[in-house]
């Protein structure tokens, strides 16, 4: 995303919260005695630093750079410091727009330098090319095994039948796993994972690396599956688990053996010197099936029943999985985009809640109170289990901001405190154990999906039933004690 520090691929996180950025500011940050001049590549090699600071005392160091920095910034440049450091630094450049301005720059064709992104998944290196040797550069781009692509992305659709209706007859649905998407790739014996964010997870994931090595036929290639975290029934265990699993980079033979994972695979993007993303979903998988043995490979179906696709759905809920993908049969692999040759079906649960505070959006948004608290009732206490900005629209995001308005308590910088008394109906996809609320809980994907006016606040629902949701989730999960 532009305006973030560090590119997609790049693993390295600021690990900077709110408090601490206040603490500088409180203590310190606006002081104008000594101030030098700031440049690009000074704020990029302090938040480098502030990156890298790990163990023992990283977050006095961490505090201190950042304090650094915000000494040397006037006000303006303060603010887009804050805004750099929580990614929130909507400046309206979307990854479209620079596309744009690259193949003017460039002279060349905006479909050429859109692909050649596709092929590396990194706009400055494409901007670079484009720039230094133009359109022949950047048809020469190809991909590059060990050079994650970027990975194509679904729409929402809320049933089978929309989507049999969109695909206009017959398509594919797979199994959703509730899991992490990799991408695997080959050559000469050497095999390397890569998160959907195109980081290197190879250390953390040793037993999938054996698995591929062992049963994937072929010689050099690209394939793309979904890792399943199981416990000791064999069955999934909750995604919040799969991340520690997924991240751990110590102790990693320890954690193979207390949380071992599943392989899925559904695509195949490269296969022995022929990228493979321009032939049809239909041929890719013939070629899937023809290297990978059944049982790593998604489980589908191929139907235009929205019946048997129901069915199907409820098969794979039952199983613990989140839901379905439904995949054109004739259509080619987008790296990095979305359209409506993939959607996705997920059965996603409800909660009415009461909106605690709001914090002031940015950008577009920067007028308008558009990041809510969600909280629940203990007894006659609001508990925080979670915060979204997702799913109203500019409209809504209007009136919620003058309802707030109308309710608040208190206000610092950043957020309003506001009397618990709107209620939400959010939807989300799995309640998680978080510490970061004291509610002892954390809703995942949550999005606003109706405004309950019609609702008084203690109608809301209560912290009991959400713990009972929780509980309910291992119907079809398994669980382990990480």
């Amino acid at each position: 995303m532009v305006g973030t520090v560090f590119p997609e691929f790049d693993p390295r996180s600021l690990d900077v919260g709110w408090s601490t950025v206040r603490n500088v500011l409180n203590h310190g940050g606006q002081t104008t005695l000594f101030r030098k001049k700031l440049t690009i590549k000074k704020v990029y090699e302090t938040l480098s630093r502030v990156a890298a600071a790990l163990g023992p005392g990283s977050r006095k160091l961490k505090e201190q750079l950042i304090e650094g920095l915000l000494t040397s910034a006037d006000s303006d440049e303060t603010d887009i410091l804050v805004r750099i450091i929580f990614g929130e630094m909507r400046i309206g450049a979307s990854e479209g727009v620079m596309l744009e301005a690259i193949a003017e720059a460039g002279d060349a064709p905006l479909g050429v330098v859109r692909r050649a992104l596709m092929m590396t998944g990194d706009l400055g290196k494409v901007a670079e090319v484009a720039l230094s040797q133009g359109e022949e550069g950047l048809t020469k781009i190809r991909a590059s095994l060990f050079v994650p692509l970027k990975p194509m992305l679904a729409n929402m659709a809320e049933d089978a039948a929309e989507a049999i209706e969109v695909h206009s007859g017959e398509t594919a649905f797979e199994h959703k796993y509730d899991g992490a998407r990799i991408q695997i790739h080959r050559r000469d014996g050497e095999t390397r994972i890569f998160s959907r964010r195109l980081s290197d997870v190879t250390d953390s994931v040793p037993e999938v690396v054996e698995l591929v090595e062992q049963s994937v036929g072929g010689g050099d290639v690209i394939i793309e599956g979904e890792v399943v975290a199981v416990g000791a029934n064999d069955r999934p265990l909750p995604f919040q688990d799969l991340m520690r699993r997924f991240t751990r980079v110590k102790n990693v033979d320890e954690m193979v053996e207390l949380v071992p994972l599943r392989l899925h695979l559904f695509d195949v993007l490269y296969l022995d010197g022929e990228l493979l993303i321009d032939e049809p979903y239909r041929r890719r998988w013939e070629i899937l099936e023809s290297i990978a043995p059944g049982e790593l490979l998604a489980k589908r179906i191929v139907t235009s029943s929205p019946e048997e696709a129901e069915r199907f759905l409820k098969e794979a809920l039952t199983m613990g999985h989140e839901g379905l993908m439904v995949k054109r049969l004739d259509s080619p692999y987008t790296p990095g985009s979305r359209g409506k040759a993939w959607f996705k079906i997920k059965e996603a649960e409800t909660l009415d809640v009461v909106v605690a505070a709001a914090d002031w959006g940015s950008g577009r948004r920067r007028s308008w109170l558009s990041n809510y608290h969600l909280a629940v009732w203990d007894e006659d206490k609001p508990m925080v289990i979670g915060k979204t900005f997702k799913g109203l629209t500019d409209e809504q995001f209007r009136w919620m901001t003058e309802r707030l308005q109308s309710l608040k308590v208190s206000e610092s910088s950043y957020t309003v405190h506001v009397r618990p008394m709107l209620v939400v109906e959010v939807a989300f996809n799995e309640i998680q154990r978080s510490p970061h609320y004291e509610s002892g809980y954390a809703l995942r994907f949550a999005r606003v999906k109706r405004i309950r006016e019609d609702k008084g606040a203690m109608e809301a629902d209560t912290l009991q039933g959400v713990e009972e949701l929780y509980e309910k989730q291992f119907r079809y999960k398994d669980r382990v004690d990480l």
